[in-house]
């Protein structure tokens, strides 16, 4: 699999054909790839903000699962993707860490739905994001994120998160541009399928 980011045009601004704007949200706990998952699927240069870990947070931000994370995001993360003449997503991306949930609301406001992505080595940290997801009363889709090529099954994802029979799950690689895409189908169809 080529995880290269292909080279592609960077228009800076929108067609005057678009008539649709759906945001979507892209959450999960710390260190799930939030970030580099928007990187990958931005068709301009994403808006990161993102700072240098310190020993301040050593003991709030729980390293385990990112023993060579440097970086956090403190606010968002955004990127766009066009998905036809007349339509465009614009990506936010949440910070994961419970410290910067008072963003959430209003990173909530006006989302059509939200991919939620998981860790599935860490699946426990995954709660506090689809609890948030569901209070805000968005849609949303499962995508597990693993940069290992170990397979896991998705009737132990589905009970372990306790998800509904109807959620749609579906996996990817975050660095990977064609991965990270067919995840983000997998949510817009379910948002379609909801709204037909």
């Amino acid at each position: 699999m080529d995880y290269s980011k292909p080279s592609r045009p960077e228009p800076r601004y929108v067609s005057d054909a678009v008539t649709i704007a759906a945001k979507i949200l892209v959450v999960g706990h710390f260190a799930v790839g939030k970030t580099t998952f928007i990187g990958s699927l931005s068709e301009i240069a994403p808006l990161r903000t993102e700072e240098r870990m310190t020993q301040a947070a050593a003991h709030v931000d729980d390293l385990r699962g990112a023993p060579d994370k440097v970086t956090t995001t403190v606010a968002l993360d955004f990127g766009r993707l066009t998905l036809s003449d007349d339509v465009v997503l614009y990506l936010f991306g949440t910070p994961g860490q419970q410290r910067f949930i008072q963003l959430w609301e209003d990173m909530a406001r006006g989302a059509l739905g939200a991919l939620i992505l998981v860790d599935p080595v860490r699946l426990a940290e995954s709660f506090p994001v689809i609890e948030l997801v569901e209070k805000y009363g968005l849609e949303y889709s499962i995508a597990v994120n693993s940069f290992t090529p170990d397979e896991y099954d998705e009737a132990e994802i589905r009970e372990a998160l306790d998800l509904l029979p109807d959620t749609p799950v579906s996996y990817c690689d975050a660095r990977s541009r064609e991965s990270s895409g067919q995840a983000l189908i997998t949510l817009v169809r379910h948002l379609l399928s909801r709204t037909a």
